[in-house]
């Protein structure tokens, strides 16, 4: 009889400890964990232009579930941990992260539309996407403005904070693609907002750049300051140049873009060089830091910010290419399709690991 209490007890302890688990890692739920949808939406969308339609279809189911599970997660901590949430928001750090529940909301409105043709719950999710990108870039830079004890510049900023250009950008994206599928006057006022969108997050990019780079030149840089995220400095010309190639190739149904062709042809352009620029760099920077400086590669959520650009500068130039019949640029998409897959993949081997992790109770 003692035994048999002795095993109840130790399987109730184990729940507990279990339960508890569970509970530290909502708690401690990264507000940039839907970079997650971003990057499997993203590779999963460049996998069906570049024609692996199983994969582009797995992604696509992988992606929704992820979604679903990830707005109970958060749902759970906003209830939970509501002063965890707050904290997050009034970060410098923290708070940018949660535009990428703008960006994954919009990324998989487009898997809807290229994938399965579903143009009613893309258009739901463009709803829910503008009112989110609402309430959150006027929110957390009103917040970031206002409050009294600030960080340094070194401290505050870093690459991450581009994820307010992915997130507009995003939108642009998803606008211009509903565009296609609407009748007027809707075709003409989608493409209108995805126009004003495109733009205003180009200006956006200037503005953040300039200090971010800034930053890297003139402040001391330790590897523990180049976080995953600064890949999305690259990553955010990429879905600003995909944003400018789908408004180009929609010229036919509104005349004030036709009338601004040359315009959309050069900015596009500009981005994609812009963002070519960056990858070099990206990886000598990569380099130094985990070869020269020997600094750990564990996983780490915001490592999904770094796969996502991978993805979407396969997408971008594709999609560039085709715009602009510059059918030379063919060759980066065909195999930077396979850089995009081994990224998603590793990164979700660290995510595997850490969910096994915290129902075994260890390391694994």
């Amino acid at each position: 009889m003692k035994t048999e209490n002795n095993t109840d007890n130790k399987k109730v302890n184990e729940s507990k400890y279990f339960l508890t688990r569970i509970s530290e890692s909502i708690y401690e739920l990264s507000p940039a964990y839907f970079a997650l949808v971003m990057a499997t939406g993203i590779v999963s969308i460049a996998a069906y232009y570049i024609g692996i339609g199983i994969v582009a279809v797995i992604l696509f189911w992988f992606n929704l579930i992820a979604y679903i599970i990830l707005w109970i997660l958060f749902l759970v901590r906003i209830v939970r941990y509501t002063k965890a949430v707050i904290t997050d928001i009034v970060d410098h750090t923290q708070s940018i992260g949660f535009f990428t529940l703008v960006s994954a909301t919009c990324v998989l409105g487009s898997q809807f539309i290229l994938i399965y043709k579903n143009y009613l719950i893309a258009a739901i999710l463009w709803v829910v996407g503008i009112f989110f990108w609402i309430c959150l870039m006027y929110l957390i830079f009103t917040v970031l403005t206002v409050k009294e004890k600030k960080p340094t510049l070194s401290e505050g900023i870093t690459g991450g904070w581009l994820l307010s250009v992915v997130a507009t950008q995003s939108i642009s994206v998803l606008s211009a693609l509903l565009a296609t599928h609407f009748e007027q006057p809707y075709k003409l006022e989608l493409n209108f907002l995805a126009l004003s969108m495109w733009l205003w997050g180009g200006m956006l990019y200037i503005w953040m750049i300039s200090l971010i780079f800034y930053r890297y030149t003139f402040f001391k840089f330790s590897p523990s300051d180049l976080t995953p995220p600064y890949w999305i400095n690259m990553g955010a010309m990429a879905i600003s140049t995909l944003s400018g190639a789908v408004l180009i190739k929609n010229t036919p149904d509104a005349p004030f873009l036709l009338s601004l062709l040359p315009f959309l042809k050069g900015f596009t352009i500009f981005y994609w060089a812009t963002g070519t620029w960056w990858i070099p760099m990206l990886i000598i920077l990569a380099v130094w830091r985990h070869v020269y400086k020997r600094f750990p590669l564990i996983y780490d959520p915001l490592y999904w910010g770094a796969v996502f650009p991978i993805g979407m500068y396969t997408v971008c130039t594709f999609q560039l290419a085709e715009a602009m019949n510059l059918s030379f640029l063919f060759f980066i998409p065909k195999y930077f399709i396979y850089i995009a897959l081994m990224a998603w993949l590793a990164a979700f081997l660290g995510l595997f690991r850490r969910i096994m992790t915290i129902i075994v109770g260890r390391n694994i």
